[in-house]
């Protein structure tokens, strides 16, 4: 297995980290890395927010779930989908310009996914832990304001990043589906989607009642919870604006 491919085996979510700020030029290279990603007609369809007022972060924490350990982070990024550049640089050259639509901003998204991901390699690469932060596509009202977000900008990725404590660089790493439950060949394979309670008891190491019971919790957590409602309000209220006239 060669470095690369055994970082990204060794790379899991960290979201408690040491008392120290991450060096500029680690910053920096992090950043950089980034927009090294894949990008659709090397556009760079994103903007990415480098969050250090004390009082931005503590606002993250809490509209985004509740979770103090954002506040103290010593590096907050987030990346947001933006057509906006493109736009206004369109409008200024040529006569007739559409407005951005529903497949510019799925475009725009994976745009600063992948830059996302860029940065969260490259950081476990230089000894950082990350952690994604999805609660940023909660509350897009407040976050648009927050961040003074202007039209056809929205954020998509949040991360958090520092120097992981030791607890969390010795903390197991959470079990993976299996490759050959998630590839499926030239098509989708309905019977594959079907196996999922298998997949879930390898994953998990649960069974009978007790399996049961993880699958009833974590539906309550995830799927039937006030966060993931809200996200939902809140992601229509994204392409809303996105496509108003």
């Amino acid at each position: 297995m060669n470095p690369v491919i055994e970082q990204l085996y060794a790379r899991k979510s960290v979201r408690v980290f040491e008392d120290r700020p991450v060096e500029d030029g680690v910053k920096r290279a992090v950043l950089e890395a980034a927009i090294q990603a894949p990008t659709a007609g090397n556009m760079a369809l994103y903007t990415i927010l480098d969050i250090t007022d004390p009082e931005k972060k503590a606002a993250l924490a809490k509209s985004c779930d509740n979770q103090p350990f954002i506040a103290t982070a010593p590096l907050v990024l987030v990346f947001c989908a933006d057509y906006r550049r493109w736009y206004d640089v369109f409008c200024r050259y040529v006569p007739e310009v559409r407005k951005p639509g529903m497949g510019d901003l799925f475009l725009a998204q994976a745009d600063a996914l992948i830059a996302a991901q860029n940065a969260v390699v490259a950081a476990h690469s230089l000894g950082l832990g990350s952690c994604y932060i999805g609660d940023i596509t909660e509350n897009y009202e407040f976050h648009r304001e927050l961040l003074r977000l202007p039209r056809y900008v929205v954020p998509t990725a949040l991360l958090v990043m520092g120097y992981p404590t030791e607890q969390q660089k010795n903390r197991p790493k959470p079990n993976r589906f299996r490759t050959q439950d998630l590839v499926h060949e030239n098509g989708y394979d309905p019977a594959k989607s079907a196996d999922m309670p298998r997949m879930l008891r390898e994953q998990t190491g649960k069974s009978g009642q007790e399996f049961a019971d993880y699958v009833q919790r974590f539906c309550q957590r995830k799927w039937n919870s006030d966060f993931s409602r809200e996200m939902s309000r809140s992601c229509a209220a994204m392409v809303r604006d996105w496509l108003s006239e």
